[in-house]
């Protein structure tokens, strides 16, 4: 096969691949976000009308709300749950596995919500939302550990980060599908709730003609002839001998070492700054409030003067600047790295929630500042995908070796279910608290995220996981190594030689 044509079956078969695991992957999460806006009038009536049924008895205004605010956070609650349990299913399982039998709980969830209606049950669209919870918070694990483990060195990042491309598309997808001409009418929105369905079973028929993670079949299950098979199906060539050895190095780095549990991280001091730093950026992704400002565009539209009925296209906007900024950070991530571009989407996510606060202060006394805060909203939605969104979910597979890697994964999906489930809940009391200038907290997360990644996380761009840790080796035993500078320094004096060093 001509050079050019085994660059063009690896790429076919690395695209195909992403494809396939992401429609019934991150994609979810994405679509199960957006879908919640367009049907909340009609399932808050749905709420009322069953209980006025059930047991004769109209609902108040904030007795309707509070059902509905259940409804839409139990998805974080049950994608917290799904984010313990994905380390795991991976490791027993195994990547590929995994993400199929997680559509278990997507067509389950779906099954339910189509027919909740029928049943007359609010309570089965809670359980569904739980369940497609569980699905997102595993998928969202899962799914960039495949892809960084399959990928080839120099297009780890690229591939990793097509899992936020694929969030941003089902925003996207799930705005389109959620408007009145479609599945958002009064008549439909059961089939809406259902429709998640529809990508898992595309997965489920087309991902089990891919291969699994090589680096999984190596090291986990020691089987080299399969690792060389599916290396030889990704990139459709022959398998390279330096790749080849970097896998054989780590498996004998890990040899004897057994999968290690979230708790042995904490306690593991080589691995400190690693899991601190997954920990805050994980956290820093939902605390910036990038999903508390597609709730807030309603607002700022309507103050703008566009009418109620554009609204829904207008807001379709905004996922649609988060998925283009996403296929931007893609393009870049490999040239610019990623320390470049997380630093900088939250250094101009701080500068637009400043300005935005302005406007929002100002929008009363000048015409054109609403317009100012619509602009922001999209500025501020593009500066998140061109790096937080999107290089996030890669720090994992990058700075923890195969025996640590799907704990660490639970850790940062942990804590990325935990604070979007805070964010929703406290979000609509930050707007009646702070008004105008609600966004400041958001603005300070992102400052002091910007601050933490120029001052502690190197750049990873194209380095082996030991050259990786080798950088980190420094800041997890800064102290130790001063430590015994300063006692070879005070023993050469006295003419002895430290011929050791304790850790």
């Amino acid at each position: 096969m001509s050079p050019a044509g085994t660059q063009k079956s690896s790429s076919l078969t690395l695209v195909l691949m992403v494809a396939s695991a992401a429609s019934g992957g991150t994609l979810q999460y994405g679509y199960n976000l957006a879908i919640m806006n367009t049907p909340a009038t009609f399932i808050q009536t749905f709420v009322n009308e069953t209980f006025l049924e059930r047991w004769d008895m109209l609902l108040e205004d904030y007795q309707v709300t509070l059902v509905w605010t259940i409804i839409v956070s139990i998805f974080s609650l049950g994608g917290f749950a799904g984010a313990l349990i994905a380390g795991p299913l991976t490791i027993r399982f195994g990547r590929k596995k995994c993400l199929l039998l997680n559509n278990i709980f997507l067509m389950t969830g779906a099954l339910l919500a189509v027919t909740s209606r029928a049943a007359k049950s609010f309570e089965m669209i809670i359980i569904a939302r739980v369940l497609v919870g569980i699905n997102a918070g595993i998928s969202m694990n899962v799914q960039p550990m495949y892809f960084g483990e399959s990928a080839p060195k120099h297009l780890r990042g690229a591939v990793s980060l097509s899992s936020a491309v694929f969030t941003a598309f089902g925003v996207v997808l799930g705005q389109v599908v959620g408007i009145r001409e479609i599945l958002g009418s009064e008549p439909c929105w059961q089939y809406l709730l259902a429709s998640n369905a529809i990508p898992g079973v595309i997965q489920l028929l087309t991902l089990p003609w891919f291969p699994e993670s090589p680096r999984y079949l190596l090291i986990d299950r020691g089987d080299k002839e399969a690792c060389i098979n599916a290396l030889r199906r990704l990139r459709g060539c022959e398998v390279q001998s330096s790749e080849l050895d970097e896998m054989l190095q780590e498996q004998a780095a890990t040899k004897g070492m057994k999968h290690r549990g979230p708790w042995e991280l904490f306690s593991d001091r080589s691995v400190r700054w690693q899991l601190i730093t997954v920990m805050i950026i994980s956290s820093a992704m939902q605390l910036c409030g990038n999903d508390s400002i597609y709730f807030y565009a309603s607002y700022v539209f309507k103050e703008a003067g566009i009418s109620a009925d554009k609204i829904q296209y207008i807001t379709i906007g905004t996922g649609t600047c988060e998925f283009l900024a996403c296929i931007l950070c893609n393009l870049l991530i490999e040239r610019k790295g990623r320390r470049f571009l997380l630093m900088g989407g939250y250094i101009l996510m701080t500068i637009w929630a400043v300005v935005f606060t302005i406007a929002l202060s100002f929008e009363h006394y000048t015409s054109w500042m609403p317009y100012l805060s619509m602009a922001c909203i999209f500025t501020y939605i593009l500066s998140f995908g061109m790096g937080p969104a999107g290089v996030t979910g890669i720090l994992s597979t990058e700075l923890f070796d195969q025996t640590a890697r799907p704990a660490a994964y639970m850790i940062s999906g942990s804590m990325m279910w935990l604070n979007l489930f805070i964010i929703g809940m406290i979000f609509p009391f930050l707007v009646s608290g702070l008004s105008e200038f609600c966004f400041v907290p958001f603005g300070a997360v992102c400052l002091l995220s910007a601050l933490f990644v120029g001052l502690f996380l190197p750049e990873t761009k194209g380095k082996s996981l030991s050259a990786i840790t080798s950088e980190f080796h420094k800041l997890n035993f800064k102290g130790q190594e001063e430590k015994c500078a300063s006692q070879t320094t005070a023993q050469y004096q006295l003419g002895e030689v430290c011929l050791s060093t304790a850790l």
